[in-house]
């Protein structure tokens, strides 16, 4: 089966969505099938879809149908345990895994990105550290660059390492440019994080996660 990885961050609105796409846009100049998977999503348009997912859609170039992209979606943008609660629904973890082993089946490389943070609740006794664990993918994990990710990175590696998964790799996304003393913050990552840097994604790279896609390699590349 092709690998595959499950990607977090160390809070919500730090670009996973965005660095899930330019590590797929990566894979696919690297001559690779690529196909992203958005398990769990919150917050659609008056259409019904979901910006994130109809992102990773289009950075992929494997066609899978929406509903093994996304199995569960939400209408209003809030915690999805909440939205879960809402609608009546119950996420289970089973349909999810089934649809990542079919999308391993046809593409090269998958990515699995998370909902929020690494430890973010899916439903009453279940969050999404738990689906990792189902998956039992490998991760990897986006540092949102800005004041106080240092203890944010540390815990949220903790945290993979207290499931017994490995950390793959870790990517610096530039969310806040006027962040003070980056370089300083980033090297202190670098030293505590036990993982490779797989890229330092600069803020608004032009070309959008296509162009982000230049500072970036696959784990193992």
């Amino acid at each position: 089966m092709s690998p595959a990885y499950f990607l977090t961050g160390t809070d919500t609105e730090i670009g996973k969505t965005f660095i899930t796409c330019a590590l797929l846009h990566r894979a696919r100049r690297d001559g690779l099938r690529a196909a992203g998977l958005k398990p769990v999503a919150a917050g659609t348009d008056a259409s019904g879809l979901n910006e994130d997912v109809e992102n990773i859609r289009a950075a992929s170039n494997i066609d899978l149908p929406r509903h093994l992209i996304n199995p569960y979606c939400f209408a209003p943008a809030i915690a999805p345990h909440i939205a879960a609660a809402e609608a009546g629904v119950t996420i289970d973890l089973a349909p999810i895994r089934a649809a990542c082993e079919t999308a391993r089946q046809q593409a090269d490389l998958v990515i699995v990105e998370g909902v929020g943070g690494f430890c973010v609740p899916l439903g009453e006794n279940q969050g999404s550290d738990d689906l990792a664990v189902t998956l039992g993918l490998p991760v990897i994990l986006v540092v949102g660059m800005r004041l106080g990710c240092i203890s944010h990175a540390l815990l949220t590696a903790e945290a993979i390492a207290a499931r017994g998964l490995p950390l793959a790799g870790w990517v610096a996304n530039r969310i806040d440019p006027a962040m003070s003393r980056f370089e300083e913050n980033l090297a202190t990552l670098q030293s505590r994080l036990a993982a490779p840097l797989l890229g330092v994604v600069p803020h608004a790279p032009a070309g959008g996660a296509a162009g982000a896609a230049d500072f970036l390699r696959l784990p193992g590349a």
